[in-house]
């Protein structure tokens, strides 16, 4: 049975959906799995919902719980990365919304992302650095954001054999079978481009196209209203996108820069209460201490995350397709070489098989390019130490430079600098 570790287990979500995935599979549902966390509190919650989950399925999978990373990583086939270094919307979201930028998330793009990847990538490389002791041969699953600027890094400064996972195309799969009334079983796609920007190049039901169908659920404004950022970037070129409509707008220019925009497209202003992430997460963690004390017997519900498949698929042979962000080595023409591209990927027993696409549309390419040019430059910072090339990331992010001035970039970029204090030592 493989060997499976999960590192920053405490993220609760996460690690309930895949636990339940692992121990649901057949293939999977005896492994070793390893749990890691630097919070034994986390690890303790997260150990006893994986054990109470084992024993009500009654499988013979065993957990074991540790704070040592080379501990959990010791002979792992497979290693799954959901870790958080430092986050702090105070000082991602908060700082840029004084100067009067609204991101809308802030951990992939825009300010907050560039110094996310500061901060994360560095420990995701020592992670990898770990894996080539301890694991050399393991695929790493990578699932931490900023996703396109941490597997860009990963490929260029490891050895690691790496795939970024994410489930925008999957949950956006669906919503597309909702929209048209159809079946989702009866809808595939081709999607590709970028994390948080891939483009739905296909989109079929039943074998035919189903675009027409689209267009007209994107003339019904019932329709419209559920997701009114991504029907008008439809509208004007011509293509569906893959992330959801209050992440999308922070991608590019044209939605967050004044406040009736913003309210004509349904985007509200971020909370001023930048606490909201804390009281979330206790929320979660509340709710996972019923589940293990109570009564009611642990199962396994499947999600759609694609670990499990891409680890079934290992295991047995069975082939799937999965959406992965990888190195663009002639998948994507019309974008970077060597940059993280998300495209289709054929999963066997042999492996990941990531599949050439050729050519984006000139349009959607240039849309992409526009944060890739953010992606190399904070790549570029983390890799080379160097403080002016983050600060370079920030003035090219589209929504930035759409709403600030140099000299208020700036600024900006100084007072969140300043505010992170020794969490950004290893720069000059």
């Amino acid at each position: 049975m493989p060997k499976i570790a999960l590192v920053g287990a405490g993220s609760v979500v996460f690690a309930r959906r895949f636990l339940q995935d692992v121990v649901g599979t057949l293939s999977l549902a005896d492994s070793e799995i390893a749990l890691m966390d630097v919070s034994d509190d986390r690890l303790d919650l997260i150990g006893a919902y994986a054990r109470r989950l084992v024993s009500d399925m009654g499988t013979s999978a065993t957990v074991d719980t540790t704070t040592d990373r080379l501990r959990a990583l010791e002979g792992a086939d497979y290693v799954i990365t959901t870790i958080r270094v430092g986050d702090d919307l105070a000082i991602d979201q908060g700082i840029p919304l004084e100067y009067g930028l609204d991101q809308s998330v802030a951990d992939t793009i825009g300010p907050g992302g560039v110094f996310k990847a500061l901060r994360t990538v560095p420990a995701l490389l020592d992670i990898c650095e770990d894996m080539e002791r301890a694991c050399p041969d393991a695929l790493l699953l990578q699932y931490t954001n900023p996703m396109a600027m941490a597997c860009w890094a990963i490929a260029e400064a490891t050895d690691i054999q790496a795939v970024g996972l994410c489930h925008s195309v999957q949950h956006t799969t669906a919503q597309l079978a909702e929209y048209i009334g159809a079946p989702q079983e009866s809808v595939s796609a081709w999607v590709a481009g970028i994390n948080h920007m891939a483009w739905f190049l296909r989109f079929e039901r039943d074998g035919e196209d189903a675009y027409p169908e689209l267009w007209d659920a994107l003339e019904n404004d019932e329709t419209f209203a559920l997701d009114p950022v991504r029907f008008e970037v439809m509208r004007h070129f011509g293509f569906f996108v893959s992330e959801s409509t209050r992440h999308m707008s922070e991608y590019v220019p044209y939605f967050r820069t004044k406040a009736e925009r913003m309210e004509r497209f349904g985007l509200n202003a971020i909370s001023t209460d930048l606490s909201r992430l804390e009281t979330r997460n206790d929320a979660y963690f509340a709710a996972m201490r019923d589940e293990v004390t109570g009564q009611t017997p642990l199962s396994a519900e499947p999600s759609d995350e694609y670990a499990s498949t891409i680890m079934n698929s290992i295991e047995t042979g069975e082939p799937a397709t999965i959406n992965g962000n990888v190195p663009n080595f002639g998948l994507i023409s019309s974008l970077a070489e060597g940059a993280c591209v998300e495209v289709p990927c054929l999963v066997d027993d042999l492996g990941l098989h990531p599949m050439a696409v050729g050519e984006l549309p000139p349009h959607l390419a240039a849309l992409c390019r526009s944060n890739m040019a953010v992606q190399e430059l904070a790549v570029r910072a983390v890799l080379e130490g160097s403080r002016d090339a983050a600060r370079h990331a920030v003035m090219l992010d589209p929504l930035t430079s759409a709403t600030l001035s140099l000299d208020e970039i700036d600024s900006m970029f100084d007072e969140m600098w300043a505010a992170h204090g020794d969490q950004l030592s290893l720069y000059s």
